[in-house]
């Protein structure tokens, strides 16, 4: 199959760029961002929807204030960001004006997708931006955010996005022409891969984790987040961000950058939500023959398959599984706490009321609160 044929019916595309591509020597290169939004307008007059994750605000503040050297601390990049997000957003707002285009500005941290109220609130919000044809701008609300509740990098928060928005496709524009075999810095001959079925340990080491001085995510962070993204079965492609045109390319079919292409069977987005955005509270250690039950019959966790836990979680919060080589396989919202779970680990259900006094599920974690990541027959399994 061709990409164009591969691409064919995306109509909802979400756009990453990242500050290497926004920025030059004098802040934001305001010549690079008219020309990618003059690509977005053009993606709109073809009928597809846009989302932006958009990074640029920390750099843009740094140039305002006379900031040349590296901000090292947490205080200082807000600061920046509180600065520069305004202006960056009163440029994407004139830019897309001249194309009869009105923009909407959300802010995110981690902790508004973690909870799920406010992940559907978050995803109505942005659906209803869409229905007004409005473009919405993207990034993390990084005057408030501390590591606890950062996304990492924008690489991250787009995938995060992607899922909340049901992208068809997701374009992450960089400043490489996508992903190599080696780094391409270092190695005159390393090659460009233009295609990916599978990310593999080889694809996984092939990225290299340098970021630009005005960036957060290497090309590392950009395969992580294909993966991500693709496992919820929306293809991803990291593509050159500062040639003219580019999304047009892309959308013609032409082999422009990397394609990561999602596997025949994915996440549907409640899962992709507890797999990728949910952070793990414990793990549990499970059998093999609990193993077998998850990945290839799609089954419960039962407390006769878990042989250890570790950490101290409550009921309700997401616990990762892993095999008994401490392999993640899955993660899952559990039903007892880790104290009520080493008093019935290895016991069949029948047992659970006899040693806890009570009984309010059979299942540690239900089979449709457990998103499995492990790979069966070279397929992530839902």
């Amino acid at each position: 199959m061709t990409r164009k044929e591969q691409l064919a019916n995306v109509r909802r595309i979400l756009v990453k760029v990242g500050s290497a591509v926004l920025t030059g020597e004098d802040g934001l290169d305001l010549n690079i961002i008219e020309q990618l939004v003059g690509d977005i307008a053009a993606l709109r007059e073809r009928g597809c929807q846009v989302v932006l994750v958009s990074s640029g605000a920390i750099a843009s503040g740094k140039h305002r204030m006379g900031i040349e050297c590296k901000l090292k601390s947490i205080p200082q990049k807000q600061a920046a960001a509180a600065v520069g997000q305004g202006r960056l957003m009163r440029v994407y707002s004139n830019a897309f004006g001249k194309h009869g285009l009105f923009v909407g500005q959300v802010l995110l941290t981690m902790s508004d997708i973690t909870d799920r109220k406010r992940f559907l609130n978050i995803r109505n919000t942005l659906f209803t931006l869409l229905e007004w044809g409005v473009i919405t701008i993207i990034n993390e609300n990084d005057t408030v955010a501390v590591d606890e509740i950062k996304f990492g990098d924008n690489d991250n928060l787009a995938a995060m996005v992607a899922n909340i928005c049901e992208a068809h496709l997701v374009i992450n524009l960089t400043s490489t022409e996508g992903l190599y075999d080696r780094n391409p810095a270092e190695s005159k001959k390393a090659k460009l891969i233009p295609l990916v079925v599978e990310i593999t340990p080889e694809i996984e080491a092939a990225a290299t984790e340098e970021a630009t001085s005005v960036g957060m995510g290497g090309m590392k962070s950009k395969v992580q987040a294909a993966k991500k993204v693709t496992a919820s079965g929306i293809p991803y492609i990291i593509a050159p961000g500062r040639r003219a045109g580019v999304l047009q390319e892309i959308m013609d079919g032409k082999e422009t950058g990397t394609l990561f292409l999602p596997p025949a069977e994915h996440l549907n987005s409640r899962k992709y939500w507890i797999a990728f955005t949910l952070r793990s509270r414990g793990r549990l250690f499970i059998d093999d023959g609990a193993k077998e039950a998850l990945i290839g019959d799609g089954k419960s966790l039962l407390p006769s398959g878990v042989t250890q836990v570790e950490g101290d979680f409550a009921p309700g919060d997401p616990v990762t599984c892993v095999d008994a080589a401490g392999n993640a396989i899955a993660k899952g919202l559990v039903n007892y706490s880790a104290d009520e779970i080493r008093k019935i680990m290895g016991l069949k259900s029948s047992r659970i009321e006899q040693v806890l006094g009570y009984k309010d599920y059979d299942e540690v974690i239900h089979r449709d609160n457990l998103a499995v990541t492990a790979l069966q027959g070279g397929k992530p399994t839902t």
